[in-house]
């Protein structure tokens, strides 16, 4: 197994022993999301965009660029001497617009030099490739990155009123571009009114991830699986979760995932090259993990983390009832 991770006082699961890579350029090759969102690079973000401000007194929100800027900065601080690639930037829901002197003319005959243009939605992921893991065969490497969503924003304000950020921290598998996010590396709700104040929130969240918990919990679900009988019934239970009166709900951990996400599980459970079921029919649930990380990616961003997050739990939860602890609902 070959491991690396952070911070000056990290210690490896086991010796590290391997060739760096040459350096590329961009992280990853493929969409860690697809949904209905475009890929862009950070010169075009930040020339060609434009960016809201605050009606009150027309001073800009913090901007998506700066966003993924001071994002580098601090891991440049804390992953000093490691390879940090650059980000991989994908938005949707574009706002359009166009400069006064074109408001009489059709949008058929508008110069590109005559529209305004930014998108409500980003995120981005920033790679480390040589912080790394391989578990089942798979190479996970350290992602950090965010989402900046401006309908989060209240811009009825002054400068000075809190923006809204999303942080992350965590894994990517390479084989699938899964995301792997747990509890301590992601915060949800981060709410700041200048750059500094985002940067250090940044640089926190990056201190206090712990990797080597988290890559031991990912390895773990490997020693636990789910025969085919069982594997029917928890999908079958997921899809009666969405329905559950509310009172019922309270006392069942909670499931993000809709019927087009659990259909793309359902189907990946036969076809999937990397985790569908084994010979035996059993899937273990590091593959069904991947199964249900693989099916988020047709999520909207603003929902994506929470999913991604919501992926990881649900999977410990099922691994502590079929590793001899309490019965799960999902699973009687």
């Amino acid at each position: 197994m070959e491991t690396l991770l952070l911070g000056p006082n990290a210690r490896p699961l086991s010796p590290p022993a391997f060739d760096r890579e040459p350096d590329p350029q961009a992280s990853g090759s493929r969409a860690f999301i697809e949904a209905n969102t475009l890929a862009v690079d950070l010169q075009e973000l930040r020339h060609q965009h434009t960016i809201p401000v605050f009606v009150k007194d027309n001073e800009p929100l913090i901007s998506q660029a700066d966003f993924i800027d001071v994002t580098q900065e601090a891991m440049q601080e804390v992953f000093r001497g490691e390879q940090i690639l650059l980000p991989q930037v994908r938005v949707s829901h574009p706002i359009k617009g166009r400069i006064p002197e074109a408001k009489h003319k059709p949008a058929t005959q508008l110069e590109d030099w005559e529209r305004t243009l930014y998108y409500e939605r980003m995120m981005f992921c920033v790679e480390v490739p040589t912080l790394f893991d391989t578990i089942e065969g798979n190479r996970l490497t350290l992602q950090v990155g965010g989402v900046k969503a401006y309908n989060l924003d209240n811009l009825y304000h002054r400068k000075g009123a809190a923006e809204h950020f999303k942080l992350f921290v965590g894994f990517q598998n390479t084989v699938c571009t899964n995301l792997c996010v747990r509890t301590d590396g992601y915060r949800s709700d981060v709410r700041v009114s200048s750059l500094e104040q985002l940067r250090v929130a940044v640089y926190n969240l990056l201190q206090t991830y712990d990797q080597h918990r988290h890559l031991t919990q990912l390895q773990q679900l490997g020693n636990y699986a789910l025969t085919e009988a069982q594997f029917a019934l928890l999908i079958g239970r997921c899809r009666l979760y969405q329905f559950l009166p509310a009172a019922e709900k309270k006392n069942i951990p909670p499931l993000l995932y809709g019927d087009q996400q659990l259909a793309a599980v359902c189907r990946d459970y036969y076809r999937d090259q990397s985790f569908c079921r084994d010979k035996e029919r059993q899937i273990n649930l590091w593959r069904l993990y991947n199964l249900f990380t693989g099916a988020n990616k047709s999520t909207y961003i603003d929902q994506f983390l929470d999913r991604t997050l919501n992926a990881l739990e649900f999977a410990g939860h099922v691994q502590e009832s079929v590793g001899g602890g309490p019965t799960s609902w999902y699973l009687t």
